[in-house]
């Protein structure tokens, strides 16, 4: 099984954030164990390493960021992906209409996020990463 996890999700699994951390880990020890198959959207890791930066040192961001890459793969935003979310009129997000996209190029099954609603219109489905591993069975 293929997801796309988004930015929040790697944010909660970085910075620890209570009571996320739970969930975040859980998915993240799935993909590491090759269990799951993880993906990001390249976006995803220079919005993170902007909102890190009120935790960590550019040193520190770097390396969690590489952490997180050598765990998942990383889902490229090109043209296409860039051009379908700006004509999906439906999303309120852009940035999640972007994640929408890389999602359906990537084959992604689910989007894991803490924000669902916002994936109200989106091609793949979105689930928090507690209905998740519910799901799953873990």
């Amino acid at each position: 099984m293929r997801v796309l996890i988004d930015t929040n999700i790697m944010l909660d699994y970085i910075l620890e954030r209570d009571p996320y951390t739970v969930y975040s880990n859980k998915i993240f020890e799935l993909c590491i164990s090759d269990k799951l198959e993880c993906v990001v959207a390249a976006h995803s890791i220079t919005n993170a390493y902007f909102i890190l930066r009120k935790f960590m040192t550019s040193e520190e961001r770097r390396t969690a960021l590489l952490d997180i890459c050598e765990i998942v793969s990383v889902a490229g935003v090109d043209e296409s992906k860039i051009i379908g979310a700006l004509s999906r009129n439906e999303f309120s997000d852009f940035e999640d209409c972007v994640q929408d996209e890389c999602a359906a190029a990537c084959g992604a099954d689910f989007i894991i996020t803490r924000n669902e609603k916002d994936f109200a219109e989106s091609k793949v489905k979105a689930i928090s990463a507690e209905d998740f591993l519910k799901i799953y069975g873990k």
